[in-house]
């Protein structure tokens, strides 16, 4: 992938505007990028293990975005925003020379090579999911939909909270109750497999 910089207007998804002045271009950024920060920081959520990183990565793609716009103004800022930051994202990776294995959460967004796992290891991965489905469906349903939103869907605990009309401390017992559920259900007492 290339860098922020890199990429040319071939793309008319990317750069089609015209270039703004400097008050123009800090008006577009209020109107059309900060309300993205929140699908911004659950993206690098998802993609990036260190999760101290977030705000720099955050600030970073910022950067980048307002620094393009003053030569040229996307017209699709979403696409921008997210184009951004994956190349953001494969850049850090690529500048360190040793990345550590659990740096990046989701080698395939970035589109980098990776050894394919084979057949046994599918066969495996599969047989894990089945049952952390059915693990899944043995919990109560508020416990359950706490854990989906939560840990599979990457929604922050405010935004659970909301979404279930309950506190955020009652959202954390929740998961913290539904996960203990979980442990129990796929590694606890096979006579003792219920459920919470």
């Amino acid at each position: 992938m290339t860098d922020l910089t890199e990429i040319k207007c071939e793309d008319p998804e990317l750069h089609p505007g015209a270039p703004m002045n400097a008050a123009e271009v800090k008006a577009w950024f209020i109107r059309e990028i900060l309300p993205l920060e929140a699908d911004l920081m659950q993206f690098l959520h998802h993609n990036w293990r260190n999760k101290s990183d977030l705000a720099d990565l955050r600030q970073d793609i910022y950067a980048r975005v307002f620094e393009s716009a003053h030569r040229e103004v996307p017209t699709n800022a979403r696409l921008f925003v997210f184009t951004t930051a994956k190349n953001v994202l494969i850049n850090r990776v690529r500048r360190e020379r040793i990345v550590a294995f659990d740096a990046v959460a989701d080698v395939d967004t970035f589109g980098l090579a990776a050894d394919a796992p084979g057949p046994e290891r599918i066969a495996i991965a599969r047989d894990e999911l089945r049952r952390l489905h059915s693990a899944l469906d043995q919990l109560p349903p508020r416990p359950r939909e706490a854990v989906i939103l939560g840990r599979i869907e990457g929604m922050t605990g405010r935004q659970i909270a909301a979404h279930l009309r309950i506190s955020e401390a009652a959202v954390s017992k929740l998961i913290d109750g539904g996960i203990r559920a979980l442990a129990n259900i796929l590694y606890g007492d096979p006579s003792n497999r219920n459920g919470a």
